[in-house]
């Protein structure tokens, strides 16, 4: 990958609709090796694929937390058990392994302080071999994007 599949990339996080003629002018390329590029960005997994992005408390979800977890046991049973289970709560939208002294950290969306309340009681309790769960509420957010760093 170099310099241009980059700009390329960070052209699409920008705007992922933006038309192949428009990426290839962004970017200072005519539009068929833009978009032989593009393709080829794709066929490597390097592009996985497209995505809209929506505005959470506009659909009715409007807290974010962050839960961090630490497993009681770090044996190979349990580990799968638990990341096979994050897998499956669609509240959850990221789960991150962690150093330190917790294991994980979730980042939940839920539409209030009751539907947290039943997500931990009635999705993470029952996974079973929690050692301890830590919440923090998102009150504000002071930066948020999808638009990787610039790299030489």
């Amino acid at each position: 990958m170099d310099n241009k599949d980059r700009q390329i990339i960070r052209a699409l996080q920008q705007d992922g609709r933006m038309t192949n003629q428009e990426l290839a002018e962004a970017v200072n390329l005519s539009p068929s090796p833009c978009l032989r590029r593009v393709r080829n960005l794709e066929a490597k997994g390097i592009i996985r694929g497209y995505s809209a992005d929506a505005d959470a408390a506009a659909c009715g979800l409007a807290i974010t937390v962050f839960v961090r977890i630490r497993l009681e046991r770090h044996n190979e049973t349990d580990v799968q058990n638990f990341e096979r289970r994050m897998q499956m709560i669609e509240e959850v939208l990221e789960c991150h392994v962690l150093t330190g002294a917790m294991d994980y950290q979730l980042r939940v969306l839920v539409p209030d302080l009751e539907a947290y309340e039943n997500f931990i009681r009635h999705r993470i309790h029952p996974i079973g071999g929690i050692a301890s769960i830590d919440t923090s509420f998102v009150y504000g957010t002071v930066k948020r994007t999808a638009v990787f760093p610039l790299s030489e």
